[in-house]
């Protein structure tokens, strides 16, 4: 019993660990976003939108003071590690 227990405790323990660390990552791969690269995912998240609106909602998002936080290539950051 005392086994199993160590064994129950010790795969807690390092799954933990395992997920506290890769939730801390920043998934920095050195190419930051841009809205050349977003374009085709808001144009099917956002079909009857126009090019320039879509431009807009993603520098409203992505720019200084954005939901995002200024994720683009200057930040590195996401919305969650700035907790």
């Amino acid at each position: 019993m005392k086994k199993l227990a160590f064994g129950l405790f010790s795969a807690a323990l390092i799954l933990g660990a395992g997920t506290a660390v890769f939730a801390a990552g920043n998934n920095n791969t050195g190419d930051g976003l841009s809205f050349d690269k977003m374009l085709p995912f808001m144009q099917k998240m956002h079909p009857d939108s126009s090019k320039q609106e879509l431009e807009d909602m993603y520098k409203a998002c992505h720019e200084n003071g954005g939901m995002m936080g200024g994720t683009s290539e200057t930040k590195s950051e996401n919305m969650m590690n700035q907790f």
